[in-house]
């Protein structure tokens, strides 16, 4: 049963309640709760005695009342979800989803995991956030990532709390979370051997976790040298604070520069690297990282699939109030949408809507296929605020399969952005 509670007293049973369908009813007014539960209060001459037993009795009543409203408030949101589930072709009983090694590591994760960036702890609610990660775990996602920066913590916090309030066995799910941007102080930021160590342990805290799964240096530190950074990482693995560790936004160059010093003293190697990755953002994901795959076994996880929502087509008529470039601190991505080259992206994301419909999916599934299409890609992670949006794009799952040489080179010559290799160009 979902933890999560429906959208609304007036929530809709099905999805396709949105376009005027099926009529709105309340939850009360399924299951019959219009009023509170007449109590019978007896007659006015009783004693004092009998009043405080009445009291307790109406209490016990309110409460048991209460129980039922809530536990039909949670059956309504399960079949609404099994409904919408069943129209994507996904059941909650026999997942359908992939699972790929991280790299060449034997960790299994699911090709679609579920990121915390901007929504948990911030943009939606908490039981919002518990009706997502609920939706996630039973559609078969394993892999949850989160960051000491994301949301000034709290979204660690968040993601930690639900955690424990469900009854997941820790060995079925992966947990990530990044260390680099911890506080305002200046040992509290950075790859020192310091602020890794203690950036864990405050993550470990907030999660209320024994362990991450992997935990990933959040950004390259001019300021570290590379075998302390290596060393600090080796630790805390040996330390049981993480199983894996990992890399975000690191170059080529220096992904492949901890691998050499790693193999050197013999300490722990990066399995992962994680980048963004979309139709405008290829180069770093489809040239270097698969050179790195071949050569040192790293693999790629990916993040921002839809460009910020960009790909979804929300900003074709402009900025939305309730969209992430509306949002303080989101100005950067405004300035993106409204620049010549952003014009240029919204026309060829028109184009990529028709071509969606051809394929009887949506634009964001289309997009998601065709991140996880990619040679080395184990994990796509999405972004999502709400349960519609998670079930809408764990349907990119059998889109996959329609993405054929052919399609790939239509989309290719679209975009009119695939990258090449120098080394083959200069071959021929």
């Amino acid at each position: 049963m979902f933890a999560g509670r429906a959208s609304g007293a007036g929530a809709a049973v099905g999805p396709s309640a949105a376009a005027g369908k099926a009529t709105k009813f309340s939850v009360e007014e399924l299951y019959g709760f219009n009023k509170k539960p007449k109590v019978n209060r007896g007659n006015s001459g009783k004693t004092e005695k009998n009043d405080s037993k009445k009291d307790a009795k109406e209490k016990e009543e309110s409460a048991l009342a209460s129980q039922i409203l809530e536990a039909a408030r949670r059956l309504m949101e399960r079949r609404r979800l099994e409904i919408y589930l069943k129209e994507c072709d996904v059941t909650m009983e026999h997942s359908s989803m992939p699972y790929r090694n991280l790299g060449k590591s034997g960790l299994r994760v699911s090709c679609l995991g579920l990121g915390t960036w901007v929504t948990f702890g911030s943009q939606i609610s908490n039981e919002m956030a518990e009706s997502v990660m609920t939706v996630a775990y039973d559609s078969g996602v394993n892999l949850f990532d989160t960051a000491e920066v994301y949301a000034s913590g709290r979204a660690e916090t968040t993601l930690g709390n639900i955690l424990k309030k469900k009854t997941w066995r820790r060995s079925s799910y992966v947990v990530t979370t990044k260390i680099y941007w911890g506080g305002q102080a200046e040992t509290e930021r950075g790859l020192s051997r310091k602020h890794i160590i203690e950036g864990l342990r405050g993550s470990l805290s907030r999660l209320q976790l024994d362990y991450v799964d992997i935990v990933f240096a959040n950004r390259s530190d001019i300021n570290a040298p590379m075998e302390e950074i290596v060393r600090a990482m080796t630790f805390v693995i040996d330390q049981g604070m993480a199983m894996y560790w990992g890399t975000s936004r690191w170059n080529a160059v220096e992904i492949m520069e901890a691998y050499s010093i790693a193999r050197q003293f013999n300490l722990v190697p990066p399995v992962c690297e994680q980048a963004e990755y979309h139709y405008f953002q290829r180069d770093k994901v489809e040239l270097h990282l698969p050179e790195l795959y071949h050569k040192i076994g790293v693999g790629a996880m990916t993040w921002s699939p839809l460009a910020c929502g960009l790909l979804t087509g929300k900003y074709n008529e402009g900025v939305p109030e309730s969209s992430r470039a509306a949002m303080k601190g989101y100005a950067w991505l405004k300035e993106r949408l409204y620049s010549d080259e952003g014009k240029k992206q919204l026309t060829k994301i028109k184009e990529l809507h028709l071509l969606a419909d051809r394929l009887n999916c949506t634009a964001a599934q289309l997009a998601i296929a065709w991140c996880l299409r990619s040679e080395g890609v184990s994990s796509v992670l999405l972004g999502v605020s709400n349960t519609e949006q998670l079930l809408e794009n764990l349907g990119s799952i059998r889109v996959l399969a329609q993405l054929t040489p052919p399609l790939i080179a239509e989309m290719d010559a679209l975009l009119g952005n695939k990258p090449r290799s120098a080394k083959k160009e200069a071959r021929s």
